[in-house]
């Protein structure tokens, strides 16, 4: 299951910058194995030696990357992990994962683009939609999310006004 794409390197010690596609930190656990495939879709399987929020995404170190040049040619690649490392969720709550790349469609049925990401907020998530370099942030909330049909892949929404 995709979980998330590295897109940089911070620092000399081979640190990854990483976007990740799932809610809470929590899902990378230190010493659990993560699978990486680069854009060529070459999969290496690595052991991850800790993980920490850092701007809008995280950090994580990996075990035998220990420098910026080897750390350089995972930029782009994809993170994944077993589905069934995953804890059971609740009925009508999703991994941010199964949304992301849905298209989003108004309950007047007009489409106005992709789940691109997803973020938190304090009070609650935001769905970033875009379409043709327009992007708009969806809150992700009851009133406004309506329906997710992952066997379609579309999500239905009420947008508010003003959106």
């Amino acid at each position: 299951m995709l979980i998330g794409k590295i897109v940089g390197v911070h620092g000399l010690k081979g640190t990854l910058k990483v976007l990740s596609y799932v809610e809470s930190v929590s899902f990378f656990k230190p010493g659990s194995s993560i699978r990486v495939k680069n854009q060529n879709g070459i999969e290496s399987i690595y052991t991850l030696k800790w993980v920490k929020p850092h701007k809008r995404g995280l950090l994580f170190q990996i075990e035998d990357v220990n420098d910026c040049d080897m750390a350089q040619p995972l930029i782009g690649s994809m993170l994944h992990i077993d589905r069934e490392a995953l804890p059971d969720i609740e009925n009508g709550t999703y991994y941010w994962v199964d949304l992301i790349g849905l298209s989003v469609v108004t309950s007047d049925n007009i489409c106005i683009g992709r789940v691109e990401s997803i973020f938190p907020t304090g009070s609650n998530d935001v769905l970033v939609v875009k379409d043709n370099g327009n992007e708009i942030l969806v809150p992700a909330l009851e009133s406004v999310i309506r329906e997710v049909d992952l066997e379609n892949g579309t999500l239905v929404v009420d947008l508010p006004e003003g959106l």
